[in-house]
């Protein structure tokens, strides 16, 4: 069984990638995600207190091994 581990993923982001990130972890669509926050910081600014925390928190998604480097050729 393959461990989750999550990730923010910056190259499928709008702004930082924590929805890309988390959609992916939570096999959902990271718009709902993006709705959800933005929903969550209408009433008192949680969502943006929390989306900055993720942002600071969840670490880069790393290169992956099998994708060849672009920048090789």
């Amino acid at each position: 069984m393959e461990v989750k581990k999550l990730y923010r993923i910056p190259s499928e982001g709008s702004l930082a990638g924590v929805c890309a990130g988390l959609g992916k972890y939570l096999s959902i669509d990271p718009v709902i995600l993006r709705a959800l926050f933005a929903a969550l910081s209408l009433p008192g600014g949680f969502g943006i207190l929390l989306y900055l925390a993720m942002w600071l928190i969840v670490p880069i998604e790393p290169p992956d091994e099998e994708t060849p480097n672009k920048e090789a050729d």
